[in-house]
């Protein structure tokens, strides 16, 4: 399962980027829903799902007002709990690293564009550019294997099947394009265009398009099949 941050229908799929491609062509079924919308379609609980994937949002993951917010954190609560898998992405990372007894905090400064990543273990996490975009930062949860970090914060961690990233490995030019639109929506397009270069950094993601999706696969890959994992098949899941 897919969490995404967006109730517009079509757009959170366009959202999920290349992460649900990947999965599917690992032989997952995937389903992307969100829990923005009490009763939303389309949600599974954790113990019906091999694993969860949970993407990133304009919101804070340390932000307790927010109507949903609870409701998620049980939901990757629940999944942790059960033993199945979660991948983090963005706000997905910092609320699975609160999720697993750490703090999220508005970061010293913002980070924008592709920045490079190095990694503390290349089995687990592919060193290179990645793509940033995030007011937040998180600490490293107790027990977690600090994959990657710089002066912002914790960029990957890993922490048994789990896996955080800070960064966007999922981006392409329509996951783009849908972040603008939900910008746009919001009327928030202004304050961010004000602080980033959006149609730069447009060009830059179609321009690297190719190689983003297949460091995505990667990342996925290596995230289903950690290395020296023993039996860890891949699980299909259904729709409900």
């Amino acid at each position: 399962m897919l969490l995404v941050h967006e109730p517009v229908p079509g757009r959170g799929v366009a959202e999920a980027g290349s992460v649900a491609p990947a999965l599917t062509d690992l032989g997952f079924e995937v389903v992307v829903t969100t829990l923005l919308s009490p009763g939303a379609p389309g949600a599974v609980d954790p113990s019906d799902t091999a694993l969860l994937v949970v993407l990133g949002s304009s919101d804070a993951a340390y932000d307790d007002t927010l109507p949903w917010l609870a409701a998620e954190r049980a939901h990757v609560e629940r999944a942790v709990a059960l033993g199945v898998p979660v991948l983090g992405i963005c706000f997905g990372a910092q609320l699975l690293a609160r999720v697993l007894g750490g703090t999220v905090g508005r970061a010293a400064r913002s980070e924008r564009g592709f920045t490079r990543i190095d990694s503390t273990d290349e089995a687990a996490l592919p060193a290179g550019e990645w793509l940033q975009f995030h007011d937040d930062a998180f600490t490293l949860p107790p027990g977690a294997q600090l994959l990657a970090a710089n002066a912002v914060g914790v960029q990957a961690f890993r922490h048994g099947p789990h896996l955080g990233v800070q960064f966007h490995p999922e981006i392409t030019p329509a996951a783009f394009d849908a972040w603008v639109e939900s910008w746009r929506a919001a009327g928030e397009l202004d304050r961010v265009a004000a602080a980033t270069d959006l149609p730069a950094l447009k060009a830059e993601i179609r321009a690297r398009r190719a190689s983003c999706v297949q460091a995505c696969r990667d990342l996925v890959a290596r995230f289903v099949h950690p290395a020296g994992a023993v039996g860890n098949d891949v699980l299909v899941i259904s729709k409900p």
